[in-house]
């Protein structure tokens, strides 16, 4: 009896397993169709330079419109900001304009070069946000602000030092080890700058939140300072994640050719998404007649 009864439930449940058998089966022969294909390869890497290239030129266009509006200042916070979101997209599009010769190359270590160097420059770009909302933090609640910018290049130098080691390692013994701990490293640089949004984000947000809602550019400035940690939280939240995930999965690897399509997603969510955004969240050029209030960022 209980073979009948077993014999029958597995031939009911046959049709649906072949089914969805069937099912994956199709899915993984398309997924390496697609993967393989040069034509999707082109396609996927084309539009992120294209990408790129045009968030490079609204960051350049925009330093340059601030440069003519404020010429007697320096290279104030602002000016900075769009300089490396200038560099950093302006690399991307050159590399990804390249992929063909890139993922190819025969020395490993410089592909890595090429593919993380512009992330620890994004790095650099948009830990300068949260300096900048910190100084901010800190004048409001009367702390001292000195150490701030001294923090911010130590931290920036030791990342950059400890990257540059990990790639000279590298390029004298290319050990798979090492490559894991490589971006285990880039993990934790993201983890780094996730923290310093929510902290000092999340601080920024809620003393504009005890202002007095009579206060003037309250509502603004709690709109960009809300916008721009919830976007910056979620692309750093999603590079570690994934970069974690690639570090013991190659199926989920950024550094082959033939992943174009999450490549695609990847550097869309992490990177162009979040630059276009925060660019257009920031994009008030500064007053013409400027004053010994004037603050880089408005």
């Amino acid at each position: 009896m209980r073979e009948l009864v077993s014999s029958s439930s597995s031939s009911s449940s046959s049709p649906t397993a072949v089914l969805v058998a069937a099912a994956n089966a199709v899915l993984r022969g398309w997924w390496e169709d697609v993967n393989e294909s040069p034509a999707w390869q082109d396609g996927a890497f084309f539009s992120l330079t294209a990408a790129y290239a045009l968030v490079s030129a609204v960051a350049l266009i925009q330093l340059v419109r601030i440069q003519r509006r404020v010429p007697e200042f320096g290279w104030t916070t602002q000016k900075v900001f769009h300089l490396m979101n200038f560099v950093v997209n302006g690399v991307r599009a050159v590399v990804f304009g390249f992929h063909a010769y890139v993922f190819l190359l025969q020395t490993k270590v410089y592909k890595l070069v090429l593919l993380d160097l512009p992330g620890l420059l994004f790095f650099s770009a948009y830990t300068l946000l949260v300096l900048f909302w910190a100084e901010i933090y800190h004048q409001a609640r009367s702390l001292p602000t000195d150490k701030l910018r001294i923090i911010y290049v130590a931290v920036n130098s030791i990342v950059y030092a400890i990257q540059v080691c990990i790639w000279v390692y590298l390029g004298i013994n290319d050990n798979p080890l090492v490559e894991l701990v490589s971006k285990i490293f880039i993990v934790s640089v993201s983890a780094v700058a996730l923290l310093g949004f929510a902290v000092y984000g999340g601080r920024l947000f809620v003393l504009l939140r005890r202002f007095p809602i009579e206060s003037k550019g309250r509502k603004k400035k709690l709109y960009e300072v809300g916008t721009v940690t919830t976007i910056c939280c979620t692309c750093f939240l999603i590079r570690c994640i994934v970069v974690a995930i690639s570090a013991f999965d190659a199926d989920v690897s950024l550094e082959v050719l033939d992943h174009p399509i999450l490549d695609f997603f990847y550097y869309m969510l992490t990177e162009i998404l979040p630059s276009a955004l925060v660019l257009f969240i920031l994009r008030k050029l500064p007053p013409k007649r400027a004053t010994a209030q004037y603050h880089p960022i408005n």
